[in-house]
């Protein structure tokens, strides 16, 4: 799906993609865990593969050298994915290490994959990455 600059941001902010997200996607650094993790949603929306690889640290179980393969799976969970709706449950904001619970809904074709997650963030060399995530019931 492509995002034009003035559209809502998927994100849930009620600002312009411009005025928020994009701006991350462009080189800003998101200064929370939570900016981070609403950034990298609305990645997925926009279906921008080099922020979401970018932003994941390394020891994440999805970390591949296969730079390529990685893109393609991103590509098309992106491509086959409608994004409805972000909703914020919980953020632990930490010095290092930050957690952030959220509400996906997403449906693919007419089934809802819609999930919790509880994510794990990690500060690294000043910059927020992405760790892991645990499925909440």
């Amino acid at each position: 799906m492509k995002i034009s600059g003035n559209s809502f941001c998927p994100c849930g902010s009620l600002k312009k993609y411009k005025k928020c997200c994009r701006l991350f996607h462009f080189g800003e650094t998101p200064l929370t865990a939570l900016e981070l993790m609403k950034s990298r949603y609305s990645a997925y929306v926009a279906n921008n593969q080099d922020y979401i690889i970018s932003t994941t640290h390394r020891d994440n179980a999805e970390y591949t050298t296969d730079i390529q393969g990685w893109k393609d799976s991103i590509n098309n969970f992106s491509k086959y994915s409608d994004f409805r709706k972000l909703e914020i449950l919980d953020f632990i904001d930490g010095q290092e290490v930050s957690y952030v619970t959220f509400k996906a809904t997403i449906f693919q074709g007419a089934i809802d994959s819609s999930f919790v997650e509880k994510s794990k963030f990690l500060k690294v060399d000043g910059r927020w990455l992405y760790h892991s995530g645990e499925f909440v019931q």
